[in-house]
């Protein structure tokens, strides 16, 4: 059963809403003014200063509501770890996981283990296997399997949607959009995440890419076609970039 979260196309059921440098930004805001980032005038103004950057040509305008809902989340994972007795609320929000976490938790490539406080993630649920961006992890736990599980908020998202996930299977770093000058990064084979669009739901799945018509670019960007095969149903489409995320 697909989640009511994003049964209905909504503000979040869209391609990456905000860049890396832009989520730095709403992060170093949020640390310095706290709930005052959720006042409407403050968030227009936002909007309009994201909106208007050289870093969004080709990329669709910010709505003022679209970085109220991304603060709304970073306020309810910070009111729930004061309440739940976090020592210091101040800490970055993605740094929350105790540090009594076996380092062998998150490994990325090479082996080596993340260091929490310094990458962003993104978990897969568990009720429609698409992958979401964390906000923050906020607990863990170790099966008797021996499995470690953490808990985690999904930008964007209220504590309602908190789920438990596996740490190893289904948490990663997060992946990442493609410019328009990128396409060629993608290849035949890779994994990517890639935007899924159907009737009733739009998610963001794992795909692998089977075949690239490969154009040239004009001047509203890349014109490539990506032939993906999605791994949960094996179903291919035909995509553009702009549905693509590859994977660090």
């Amino acid at each position: 059963m697909k989640m009511e979260r994003i049964q209905v196309k909504d503000l979040k059921a869209s391609p990456p809403i905000f860049t890396d440098s832009e989520i730095a930004e709403m992060e170093n805001l949020f640390r310095e003014v706290g709930e005052e980032s959720l006042g409407q005038e403050f968030c227009e103004e936002l909007a309009a200063s994201f909106s208007s950057s050289t870093c969004r040509d080709g990329k669709p305008s910010i709505h003022w509501e679209e970085i109220q809902i991304w603060f709304q989340g970073k306020q309810d994972a910070r009111s729930t770890l004061t309440s739940t007795g976090r020592k210091d609320p101040h800490l970055p929000l993605d740094a929350t996981i105790s540090s009594k976490i076996p380092e062998t938790s998150i490994v990325l490539k090479g082996g080596m283990a993340a260091e929490l406080s310094e990458l962003a993630f993104e978990a897969r649920s568990s009720k429609d296997f698409a992958w979401f961006d964390v906000a923050s992890f906020l607990n863990f736990r170790i099966l008797v399997t021996g499995d470690l599980e953490v808990r985690v908020r999904f930008a964007g998202f209220q504590n309602t949607h908190d789920e438990w996930v596996n740490a190893k299977t289904a948490v990663r770093e997060r992946s990442i959009p493609l410019e328009a000058s990128e396409c060629h990064r993608v290849k035949v084979g890779d994994l990517v995440l890639c935007f899924q669009e159907r009737s009733d739901y739009a998610l963001y799945v794992d795909a692998h890419v089977m075949e690239i018509q490969r154009r040239l670019h004009d001047i509203k960007g890349c014109r490539c076609i990506f032939v993906v095969r999605y791994d949960d149903d094996k179903t291919e489409d035909k995509v553009q970039l702009d549905r693509i995320c590859r994977r660090p």
